[in-house]
């Protein structure tokens, strides 16, 4: 199979929408409970890159399937070498080695940018989730217990930490 890279772009925010949005309706693997807009989408977009940060896409047969991005871990200076990460592929491409691929450029560009520490959440229980984590070299740092509340359930959300 071949997966293309790339930067997203504006033009990507639909497409990402409806990606996202499938778990906003279906799954508690993100806390947002409101579909989000193609707009919102693209202001994230630049938000992330406004900031020098890297989102990206993964493409398969010239086909949106997925996207990771690095945000700010958090807002004090002391943590600028410090961004959370976050991957999402379209429903049914899971398993296929796009999010390897994804996440592992996307934690080559950090390096290059001299980021020293990614950390991935997820919300629980996700095993595709902490089994990339894992596969790619990161380690469980923390679990916050029924920190969310999403579907009529309370969710726990752990964390992951690369050293890169």
């Amino acid at each position: 199979m071949d997966i293309r890279v790339r930067s997203a772009e504006a033009t990507d925010a639909e497409v990402i929408a409806r990606i996202y949005n499938y778990y906003v309706h279906n799954t508690v693997i993100t806390f947002e409970e409101e579909p989000v807009s193609a707009q919102t989408i693209a202001a994230r977009i630049a938000d992330v890159q406004n900031a020098s940060l890297p989102w990206l896409v993964a493409e398969v047969e010239s086909a949106l399937v997925g996207y990771a991005y690095a945000n700010k871990w958090k807002a004090r200076s002391a943590y600028r070498y410090s961004v959370e990460t976050t991957i999402y592929l379209e429903h049914g491409h899971e398993g296929r080695g796009i999010g390897k691929r994804l996440y592992s450029e996307l934690l080559s560009l950090l390096r290059a940018r001299g980021i020293h520490v990614a950390i991935g959440g997820a919300a629980l229980p996700n095993q595709a989730s902490v089994a990339l984590h894992e596969k790619l070299g990161f380690e469980q740092v923390a679990t916050f217990r029924q920190v969310g509340f999403k579907h009529s359930r309370w969710v726990d959300v752990a964390y992951w930490q690369l050293v890169l």
